[in-house]
């Protein structure tokens, strides 16, 4: 039998696809994607931390948090070794810290490996799971240099089965990998390891499937996947025809195909009309001919392009061969290869060779990143050491100092861990955090302030024309606004205001007690930040117009407030789950003895 883990939903949370699909939506996903029988359910990662963090509207953890709660599935979470999710090698304390709230967060499996698989790198990350009682599984960079140069897996496989890993994982960020070869390797590493072996593999045209079947078939258990849109979006095995395949060689999976077609469904309903492939032609071509990862030559293209030289796009990949040839031969994922990749476009524009070293290029040829898989050219390494230290390595942030330069702004470990990762660029999040808790969140957040405008226009249209309900789509994001019922004349609360995607008359009396209920499908927040006392508890009064929970759907948060002074009898929902339209939230006790016809 040949297990699958399936990487969907931290694909669908990274660039190229963050933007296009929705919290709610992907909840929804994986609960579909929870009962297909896949052995693991990969939900996080760099690029997903880095996407969150950019859009600055929903934490990370908040997320790992609500698809814990909406799946019995295994999840997992790639982490670069010492680098976690960043850019940067982070000291040990910091690497226990993350992997300890990653587990707590609901992370049950790390797939952890070194940019440079150096695998002494991994220790630390490696003791921290392990600690954390968690499942730990090493990943081994497959990306071995042109002209027949010897693989060094299996060495580093022997390694690595000295650290107590559960299995490992070949990963070929760079499609690297061929049917032809995919075979043997994972023998070599099983049989010099003693430990099981699994396959992540992409390449385009059918090369990853071919590659993923040929794995199995030399024992690779369990093999990565993603479900058919997004594999074929980016170059991944479909989990469709993979399972397809496999029990067609007579190797089951356990999965279940109608689920997989239910789940593709699901997602077409956001990627339906999105271009496919996000990669040109050209890019995907020349990834494939040099066996460079799809996204390192994207990103340099576009980076040409917005200077008016696409045309050296080949001079470029050329010199990034060469300058890889010169550092060891360091595997290009990420973020070695954008490391690179920005050292070969200097030289290429410069029209001058190491006469200018980009600060992570001068740190990874002196040995500060770790040890590459051959050694630096002499004549690089002296002529980086001849242009002096450059910048210095910025010293490993400090939780403390950053809990007291942050006071009023981070409220808990995970947010001092955002701040240590992404500095700056963290702020905006935990700004939008603090004024959700405030209460004077900007309408729209997340959106920016063309959209909110255009959101505020159509507000002023229902209140002014007397329009029932309108609704626009526009670039993925739908918005509804709907006037409420009027309430009686005597009524002597207020009437509330249409609020964008919300309906806001959701307050019905039952049974003596008024019930308010969900006016939108989306996710229930109780709380205004992870670690914060929730807005209301069973018991407390409440006031006309307080707030009683958030609501998100499609990046905007809309507040469910009650309508009279009351106090909550019960709740019916929990943090961070999702809810359906008319789902009953909470139960009101009128506070005034006023009867209930009255209400």
């Amino acid at each position: 039998m040949a297990e699958l883990w399936d990487t969907t939903i931290r694909l669908l949370s990274q660039e190229p696809l963050a933007e296009h699909i929705g919290s709610a939506r992907l909840l929804e996903l994986a609960a579909i994607l929870d009962r297909a029988g896949f052995g693991c359910l990969e939900v996080s990662g760099g690029g997903c931390f880095d996407a969150c963090v950019r859009d600055g509207v929903e934490s990370p953890w908040a997320r790992i948090r609500a698809l814990k709660a909406r799946c019995s599935t295994p999840l997992a979470i790639a982490l670069r070794g010492r680098f976690l999710v960043g850019s940067r090698p982070l000291d040990e304390d910091l690497v226990r810290r993350f992997v300890r709230s990653a587990a707590e967060s609901g992370i049950d499996v790390f797939r952890i490996s070194d940019p440079l698989n150096d695998v002494g790198r991994l220790a630390a990350a490696v003791d921290a799971v392990h600690d954390a009682g968690k499942e730990v599984v090493a990943g081994l960079v497959h990306n071995p240099g042109p002209g027949g140069e010897p693989d060094e897996l299996a060495e580093r496989a022997r390694q690595v089965a000295a650290l107590g890993v559960a299995r490992i994982m070949v990963s070929d960020p760079a499609g690297s990998l061929d049917a032809a070869h995919a075979r043997s390797v994972v023998e070599q590493v099983r049989q010099a390891s003693g430990l099981p072996v699994g396959l992540y593999c992409q390449g385009a045209a059918g090369r990853a499937l071919a590659t993923a079947l040929e794995g199995a078939r030399g024992g690779a258990s369990p093999v990565a996947c993603a479900i058919y849109p997004v594999a074929i979006t980016l170059y991944r095995p479909s989990a469709e025809a993979l399972s397809q395949s496999l029990a067609g060689i007579g190797l089951e999976t356990g999965v279940d195909l109608d689920t997989l077609w239910e789940a593709c469904e699901h997602v077409d309903l956001e990627l339906g009309d999105m271009p496919v492939p996000p990669l040109t032609p050209r890019d995907a071509v020349r990834a494939a001919e040099h066996r460079l990862p799809a996204g390192l030559v994207s990103g340099l293209d576009d980076r040409l392009r917005a200077a008016g030289l696409s045309d050296r796009l080949d001079e470029v990949i050329d010199e990034l061969l060469r300058v890889r040839r010169e550092c060891g031969w360091p595997p290009l994922g990420s973020p070695i290869g954008n490391v690179l990749g920005s050292q070969a476009l200097l030289h290429v524009l410069s029209a001058q060779r190491w006469q200018t070293v980009v600060d992570e290029a001068r740190l990874l040829v002196g040995g500060r990143w770790g040890t590459p898989q051959r050694p630096v050219d002499p004549v690089v390494r002296r002529a980086v050491e001849l242009l002096g230290e450059g910048a210095p390595e910025p010293e490993p942030p400090d939780l403390d100092a950053l809990r007291e330069a942050a006071d009023g702004l981070a409220s808990s470990e995970e947010d001092l861990l955002l701040l240590a990762l992404f500095g700056n660029e963290a702020e905006a999040l935990l700004r939008t955090t603090r004024a959700r808790a405030r209460g004077d969140e900007p309408l729209a957040a997340g959106v920016g302030e063309t959209r909110a405008d255009r959101i505020r226009e159509l507000i002023d249209l229902v209140q002014e024309s007397g329009i029932g309900e309108v609704t626009i789509e526009e670039e993925g994001t739908r918005v509804t606004v709907r006037r409420s019922e009027e309430r009686a004349p005597g009524a002597d609360f207020p009437v509330p205001m249409p609020q964008a995607g919300v309906e806001t008359d959701d307050e019905t009396v039952t049974d003596g007690v008024v019930h308010v209920e969900s006016p939108m499908v989306g996710i229930c927040y109780l709380a205004p930040q992870p670690g914060a006392p929730p807005f209301v508890r069973v018991g407390d009064p409440v006031a006309a117009g307080q707030t009683l929970c958030l609501l998100e759907a499609m990046k905007l948060f809309n507040e469910v407030k009650s309508e009279i002074d009351a106090v909550v009898r019960s709740t019916h929902v929990e943090n961070a789950q999702p809810v359906e339209y008319g789902q009953l939230l909470f139960e009101l006790e009128p506070a005034d003895g006023r009867p209930l016809d009255a209400l």
